[in-house]
């Protein structure tokens, strides 16, 4: 028995580290195409740009803890995976066999298209030499621009301007983060960026970059020494189309995060699977979805296998910010505040029909610990219970 797993991210470790303590005992193989030992991604738009954080701080485990666990680490890209003999092929020339293949290869920066994103103060933020470079490069940097307003764009503005840049934000759509949050909370997010000094364009359109400058519109210009463009990922679901595997918006699998070839699982940002609180098939991109994912497959490869089922949650900090969100927004129909956003502490209800389905809580972490448990449980909350600061809302659990 071994098990192969194809990516050195937070899936990729999770599922290995997992599987070991359900008791595995056979081979476990962990393939990454990145240098070191596998590292956490959200620090890199945060404290590692501000240089608060060290590369041994993003590290999930040292070095000794894959020696000790028996878990094999290879460099290398994988090129092919023959699913008749089980195993994969590197593009080095050598091959690995597998019993159970895990797909972790998680997804990449979309690319700008532009003209003018060959010049070299271009930069995308995804793996640690990324941000390396960008946060050697903002100490010479005056004018920054970061392209997009989402969680990736307005992290790395955050920290821009923290460090006294002059930042430019530039986002497409009429509002910030409009693909996750609620127009309250986009609005939230606008004026304190803008209070902090930062430059917020909304519906705006890029036009090219220049080499010291971006275009916008017909005649607008910005200045740049150092553009960051973060405006979205595309899933790595290659490697299992090639292989004859299904994949859309990601790579196919069931509720036990299986895809039709009952050997292989995929986890984490490359997969697409169905969810319970969107009533359809999704993709997440976030560190609880990967861990949660890898640790439910290392449950199924050891003999306890179970749907996955575990309520979404993300996060974003920006400044003294502390954004936390539980649950799917997708097809609401109704929100609601507690609390007042001018007070910097409010949370934001979702409902779809009778149900909820999604908080947002900015600096409320009680509030944010009691919508996953009341998202999990199904329970019945009602809007004026939920915007009613006196209801405990604990109390619906009960």
């Amino acid at each position: 028995m071994a098990v192969v797993i194809i990516g050195g991210g937070q899936g990729g470790f999770q599922t290995a580290a997992s599987l070991r303590a359900e008791g595995y005992q056979e081979r476990i193989t962990l393939i990454g195409d990145e240098p070191g030992v596998p590292y956490q991604r959200p620090p890199l738009s945060k404290g590692f740009l501000l240089g608060k954080q060290e590369q041994r701080h993003a590290e999930l485990r040292p070095a000794a803890f894959y020696e000790m666990q028996r878990i094999t680490l290879v460099k290398g890209r994988v090129a092919a995976i023959d699913r008749a003999s089980r195993r994969v092929a590197l593009d080095s020339g050598d091959h690995i066999q597998y019993d159970t293949l895990v797909l972790a290869t998680g997804a990449r920066n979309r690319q700008l298209s532009h003209e003018g994103v060959a010049y070299e103060n271009v930069l995308y933020l995804r793996t640690l030499g990324e941000a390396a470079e960008i946060r050697q490069r903002l100490e010479a940097a005056n004018d920054v621009v970061v392209i997009g307003g989402g969680f990736i764009g307005l992290e790395v503005a955050a920290a821009a301007r923290t460090l006294s840049k002059q930042v430019t934000v530039i986002e497409a759509q009429e509002r910030l983060m409009a693909r996750v949050v609620a127009p309250v909370v986009s609005e939230y997010f606008r004026i304190e960026h803008e209070a902090k000094g930062v430059d917020v364009l909304l519906n705006a359109t890029l036009r090219g970059i220049g080499e010291k400058e971006v275009l916008l519109g017909e005649r607008t210009r910005r200045p740049a020494d150092l553009v960051i463009a973060g405006i979205g990922v595309v899933p790595n679901v290659e490697l299992a189309i090639e292989a004859g595997l299904p994949a859309g918006n990601g790579i196919t699998v069931d509720k036990y995060l299986r895809t039709p070839d009952e050997r292989i699982y995929a986890i984490g940002d490359c997969a697409e699977c169905p969810s319970l609180f969107a009533e359809t098939c999704v993709r997440l991109e976030s560190v609880q979805n990967a861990v949660d994912q890898a640790t439910c497959v290392a449950k199924a490869i050891v003999g306890h296998s179970a749907p996955y089922a575990a309520v979404p949650w993300f996060w974003t900090d920006q400044y003294d910010i502390h954004l936390q969100m539980a649950g799917l927004p997708a097809g609401f129909d109704h929100v609601v505040t507690r609390g007042n956003p001018e007070t910097r502490k409010f949370s934001v209800f979702y409902f779809r029909g009778e149900r909820l389905c999604a908080v947002d809580s900015v600096n409320r972490p009680a509030d944010h610990l009691a919508a996953r448990k009341l998202i999990g449980a199904r329970t019945a909350l009602n809007p004026d219970q939920a915007m009613d600061e006196d209801f405990d809302l604990k109390t619906a659990l009960n």
